[in-house]
């Protein structure tokens, strides 16, 4: 199908978000639909994503496989693929993907109303998942279309496990807003990151060219450094010297530091009791509320960015700790 095809068959509603390429290749999120469609050159559709939440209900055999408990689907998943003959293996997320049926499964924060009514995340996810043709089949995420999408070569694979380290078990680091985190000054260099984290080698490192002219691409600039062992990631600016400089630092909700303010525990609890907690300590010292793409609340002015992580069905806080002119 090409793109006016797939428009009429979902009764002709408007894209409302998307993307085209220089290449031809392009994306589109329909909304209403819970849909995301991805288009190769000539606006001919290879795949199409189904939200979690919005997304209409795809059943492969008997297997129901959207907005449901994510390690329930695996299990049935890998009954039915047993019976087929089918062979399932890991993606990037840590979900089954089967070539045989186009399937790579994902998941998505799940969303439902308060007590008062209006909509809160709650603290698990719900199953969406990506589905392609046969061309794309053998690793859909690999393929261009797909990453022109959703790019996901610099995360880190995830083998289909979710371990937590228990809070006994973390460091406790001091966080003073907007000047530091445990051992990390905003404003160091990378070597100097390094070094505050014991010489930890980073386990993986993101960059970019900030622009290509005349054939080339201009220089390499380093923007995030992940420490696996401190579970923290160091996230960096371009300072005017020509060196990477600290501008923010997450702590990983599954593994990293825990970091303490104002008696809240900020990292490796669940969603909603840490939303609870926020609320009634800006409340009870009559502080301004922040709200992050995620639906996470955080105390106005500390640049401090609350979000989750993933536990198979579930979620846990984790949290970046920004310099003051640092945006997210």
């Amino acid at each position: 199908m090409d793109s006016d095809e797939v428009k009429a068959a979902l009764d002709g509603p408007l894209h409302d978000g998307g993307q085209v390429s220089a290449d031809g290749m392009s994306w589109s999120r329909f909304r209403e639909t819970g849909l995301t469609c991805i288009y190769d050159r000539g606006m001919i559709l290879v795949a199409v994503e189904v939200d979690a939440l919005d997304g209409p209900l795809v059943r492969v055999g008997e297997v129901e496989l959207i907005g449901r408990v994510p390690s329930e689907v695996r299990a049935e998943i890998h009954e039915l693929a047993s019976r087929e003959g089918a062979t399932v293996r890991v993606n990037w997320s840590g979900d089954p993907e089967i070539a045989a049926w186009g399937v790579s499964m994902a998941t998505g924060q799940e969303w439902g109303p308060s007590a008062e009514g209006h909509p809160e995340r709650k603290d698990s996810v719900v199953t969406s998942a990506l589905l392609v043709g046969p061309e794309l089949a053998d690793d859909p995420y690999a393929t261009a279309p797909v990453m022109h999408w959703k790019d996901v070569r610099e995360r880190g694979r995830n083998p289909g496990a979710w371990p937590v380290t228990p809070d006994h078990d973390r460091p406790r680091w001091e966080w003073v807003p907007l000047e530091r985190v445990g051992p990390l000054r905003f404003g160091m260099s990378p070597p100097q990151v390094a070094a505050a984290l014991d010489g930890e080698t980073p386990a993986g490192r993101i960059g970019h060219f900030p622009f290509w002219s005349f054939g080339t691409a201009g220089q390499w600039n380093l923007s995030e450094d992940r420490f696996e062992k401190a579970g923290v990631s160091a996230h960096y600016w371009r300072h005017p010297d020509g060196v990477p400089r600290l501008g923010a630092v997450t702590a990983y909700g599954r593994t990293g530091p825990q970091v303490l303010y104002a008696g809240l525990t900020l990292v490796g609890v669940t969603p909603s009791a840490l939303d609870a907690a926020v609320l009634q300590h800006v409340e009870d010292h009559d502080l301004g509320l922040r709200f992050a793409p995620s639906g996470a609340v955080a105390p106005d002015g500390l640049n401090l960015v609350l979000d989750v992580t993933r536990v198979e069905d579930t979620t846990v806080s984790e949290a970046t700790f920004c310099a003051e002119h640092w945006e997210m």
